[in-house]
């Protein structure tokens, strides 16, 4: 379990569910998908669709009401994407052995991006440019920052990073990050925001060879810092494509340094909180951090 009020979902009880709930998929072939998401349990049905279930346990109209804003940010990150991005099919309601509603979605093909896999590659690393710049485009029909997750303040995320510095102690170079946090902290804001996936980590870009084919979980689509969703180069890419990266984007310097910002508080998250039930996010965490630490623009 990776989370205390983790919610028991396995592939008897998702296949029981989507045939009693969606029987257009009775005779379709269904499996669990192996992934390092923390989010979702995926399963596959057939080639073309996939059902996800939320992990973490919740007020059943709460997470019905969630799935239902995840739907309409997926159609709206699906219509400005570069990139091939699932679209919903419909939602499924709680049973008798998992309490809450669920997800289906379309299907993309692809190979799951991770941190080293195409960290050298300059041709990928421009395909994330362009992913970035596709999503930027997008109107936010006047729309803020809703002050959930990253994307808005960073002197707001301090308590969590005060948990996660205490939590890291022995496993990080924790008086170092602590310095480097008092620093990023201060830096000012970079402009208004900008519509954003708000989570490009390695588990949800899809690729095909060196070229980014797929965007996933695109259901936090929506307004903030504009050097939000930057983090993806940290997260993927070595020093010389993080290079080609900020100049196929054309970034200044400050939101260049906030980007670092932001892709340091979500890897000091995840190198203890995952440790032990989820290896290749906590590797995830560490790569990341190490990446920002060796960085002399950093």
């Amino acid at each position: 379990m990776m989370h205390d009020d983790q919610v028991n979902i396995d592939i008897d009880i998702a296949r029981h569910m989507i045939d009693d709930q969606f029987p257009q998929y009775r005779h379709e072939h269904i499996t669990s998908v192996g992934s390092s998401g923390t989010v979702n349990a995926i399963f596959r049905i057939g080639s073309k669709s996939a059902a996800r279930f939320p992990l973490r346990a919740m007020n059943p109209a709460e997470c019905a009401d969630m799935l239902r804003s995840e739907a309409a940010a997926m159609v709206e990150i699906g219509e400005h994407c570069l990139f091939a991005t699932p679209r919903p099919i419909g939602l499924g309601e709680p049973g008798p052995r998992y309490p809450m509603p669920w997800a289906l979605q379309t299907w993309i093909e692809g190979e799951v991006a991770t941190p080293h896999g195409l960290s050298g590659s300059t041709m990928f690393a421009l395909d994330l440019a362009s992913l970035v710049a596709s999503l930027r485009k997008a109107d936010t029909r006047g729309r803020r920052f809703d002050g959930q997750g990253r994307g808005g303040h960073l002197p707001d995320h301090d308590d969590w990073m005060a948990v996660c510095f205490e939590n890291s102690d022995g496993l990080l170079d924790v008086a170092r990050l602590r310095d480097l946090w008092a620093r990023l902290r201060e830096l000012p804001a970079a402009g208004p925001v900008v519509m954003s996936h708000k989570d490009l980590i390695p588990a949800n870009l899809l690729v095909q060879g060196e070229r980014l084919v797929g965007v996933l979980d695109g259901g936090s689509f929506g307004p903030a810092d504009p050097s939000l969703d930057l983090v993806v180069a940290w997260h993927l890419l070595d020093r010389e494509r993080r290079a080609a990266f900020r100049s196929g984007l054309q970034v200044e310097d400050l939101l260049w340094k906030r980007g670092a910002a932001w892709a340091f508080q979500q890897a000091m998250g995840l190198v203890w909180y995952y440790r032990g039930t989820n290896p290749a996010m906590s590797a995830l965490g560490r790569s990341t951090l190490a990446r920002i630490l060796d960085d002399p623009d950093i």
